[in-house]
């Protein structure tokens, strides 16, 4: 039995906030760690660099923070206003923003604690496999298979 266009928008947003809830604590723990870390003893140590990347870490996670929680405040704002759908696709897009971010956070914080401790020759190396790491299971992925179904539809 199929479901009408409400009851697809409902399972849409259910499915969209169990999501979130996975996404936000990752973000929220990263934030509150980077938080803390410049009033730790040994944080004057740190590179130039790494207190470039680790403040750029520090920005994404504020950003992907904001965004991931922006379809929860979308959606008080807009209650029973009967515009799931908007809801739906802007948050979509908000969601795939702040996990960019996150992937961009994690990724800063890898170079920096990679560099403290095992110096550049360790950090680029590790960074890159991150990144790749990334970009692989949280795009590669699910691009490749989106890929593969509309070259399926074509076919048909």
């Amino acid at each position: 039995m199929g479901e009408d266009e409400s009851q697809r928008h409902n399972r849409e947003l259910i499915e969209l906030l169990n999501e979130l809830r996975v996404a936000l604590p990752g973000v929220q723990v990263l934030f509150a760690f980077l938080l803390a870390v410049p009033f730790q003893r040994r944080f004057p140590e740190l590179a130039h660099r790494d207190r470039a990347v680790f403040y750029a870490a520090l920005l994404s996670t504020a950003v992907s923070t904001a965004l991931l929680i922006a379809p929860s405040s979308y959606h008080r704002l807009r209650w029973r206003d009967r515009d799931k759908e908007h809801l739906l696709e802007a948050s979509n897009r908000l969601t795939i923003a702040g996990l960019a971010l996150m992937a961009l956070a994690v990724t800063c914080v890898v170079f920096v604690v990679s560099d403290f401790l095992y110096g550049l020759a360790a950090a680029v190396p590790a960074t890159v496999a991150i990144v790749l790491v990334f970009a692989v299971f949280w795009y590669g992925l699910p691009l490749r298979r989106a890929l593969q179904d509309r070259r399926s539809r074509r076919a048909r």
